[in-house]
């Protein structure tokens, strides 16, 4: 396995490779155009202790933020890795898979050293075509076998490490921690369960309340929620601190109380 790093890929995507590539795949042009139009006279400058340089223009990479970015990128770099297919991959079931992508994670695969090279010498060959950069710095060999195998590959006769494993995930908890801000999850929750507490303490004759507390009869129109948000919210209560429904307006009532508890929810527990 090879995992390879390109070097600020999402920056350095050039504009008339990535057209190119639309023409290839099919685009129609006057889509081209369209997308074409979001770049076109694009400028930037440098800002340093609050003074700014002279505008100047931009030529490549893709805007930061645009929901288009992605699939232009994810476009671009489909086509890179369908110039670099030439080995047979290895087998996974009915299917020969020879690479994986994430955004700009990859991974080259081959059943042999010598044809993960091949792979690797493909890829990179595709990428310097594309003016994109491999960082040899942060790409690494690894092979998965029972006995220790050396696998030396090499980019433009730089050798790559080997690793015996790559770990290219950070927990989310670690970076919470590290940047010492909440989970999002725990800010939803939380804000949900501080909304019941003033639905609870409202007077009564106050329509948000008073919706809060009806209980409608008939049957649900077909295309009507499921679910009341007074069953979710004491669904969670219920998972998040181990209040069953039945109690919960009483514990509510008491904001102190309340209060306290929400100030106390800890995050869920890190899935992976």
């Amino acid at each position: 396995m090879g995992f390879v790093d390109l070097e600020k890929a999402f920056d350095r995507v050039p504009w008339g490779v990535l057209w190119r590539v639309f023409r290839e795949y099919g685009v129609s042009g006057p889509l081209i155009r369209a997308v074409r139009s979001l770049y076109a006279r694009c400028q930037s400058l440098v800002r340093i202790a609050g003074s700014k340089s002279n505008s100047f223009p931009v030529r490549v990479g893709l805007c930061q933020g645009c929901p288009l970015s992605p699939i232009l990128f994810i476009t671009f770099m489909d086509r890179i890795s369908r110039c670099s297919h030439g080995v047979e991959g290895v087998r996974f079931g009915d299917f020969r898979i020879r690479s994986l992508l994430f955004a700009d994670d990859v991974v080259l695969l081959a059943s042999s050293a010598r044809d993960l090279q091949r792979s690797l010498d493909r890829f990179a060959a595709a990428c310097e075509a594309a003016w994109i950069k491999i960082s040899t710095s942060k790409s690494v060999a690894m092979v998965l076998n029972r006995k220790k195998v050396e696998c030396l590959l090499q980019v433009k006769g730089e050798i790559l490490p080997q690793v015996e494993e790559f770990k290219d995930r950070v927990r989310s908890s670690a970076i919470w921690e590290e940047l010492g801000v909440e989970p999002l999850l725990l800010c939803v929750e939380r804000s949900q369960m501080r909304w019941l507490g003033h639905l609870v303490w409202m007077f009564p004759g106050r329509l948000t309340g008073e919706v809060f507390r009806a209980f409608p009869s008939g049957r649900r129109p077909p295309e009507g929620p499921r679910t009341r948000w007074r069953d979710y919210v004491s669904q969670l209560v219920w998972e998040r601190l181990g209040i069953p429904p039945d109690e919960l307006e009483e514990v509510t009532g008491e904001r102190e109380v309340w209060a306290s508890l929400l100030r106390l929810l800890p995050p869920r527990p890190d899935p992976g």
